[in-house]
């Protein structure tokens, strides 16, 4: 089972146990409400190395990403230590750790993750995360969106407000 760990002490693991953490994926994100498409992410993520470490914004790194709209809940719905713990409880995952920053960047720049992995909406173009994985000689990966779920989608649809598909 996975663990929530500070940068400190995932940051020793590693250094402990490189043949164990290495080759090193990570991806990042709010992970308010989890669904298949999460899921799907997730699995496909862990398939580009050994462990998948998993950023996980903060309560407050989520309502600055995601501000209140009309007619929405603020965000995150899920606090986050209960986000951190059903991802920590994915199969696919080995290693959960929260972040206060608007962006990943302090944390791949302090794990130096073998491969960044990001959902296929994006591009390197815009990713603001690309630039200093490549400096350090890392690799990105773009994973194709399986299932076009949201967590906002799922808020319209029990609100009442949305499509009648998730």
């Amino acid at each position: 089972m996975s663990s929530l760990y500070t940068l400190d002490r995932l940051q020793a693991a590693i250094a402990t146990h490189p043949d164990h953490w290495r080759p090193l994926v990570f991806t990042n994100g709010c992970f308010d409400l989890l669904h298949v498409g999460h899921l799907r992410y997730l699995t496909a993520a862990k398939t580009h190395g050994k462990r998948l470490v998993v950023g996980l914004n903060s309560d407050r790194s989520v309502a600055q990403l995601k501000p209140p709209q009309p007619g929405q809940p603020p965000r995150p719905i899920i606090p986050e230590q209960q986000r951190a713990e059903l991802l920590a409880g994915l199969k696919p995952v080995d290693a959960v750790i929260l972040f206060s920053e608007l962006r990943a960047t302090p944390l791949i720049n302090a794990l130096q993750p073998d491969i960044y992995v990001k959902g296929g909406d994006y591009t390197p173009a815009t990713l603001p995360e690309y630039p200093d994985v490549i400096a350090y000689g890392g690799r990105v990966a773009l994973i194709q969106v399986e299932i076009p779920t949201s967590t906002t989608g799922i808020i319209q649809r029990i609100r009442g407000t949305g499509q009648d598909t998730i």
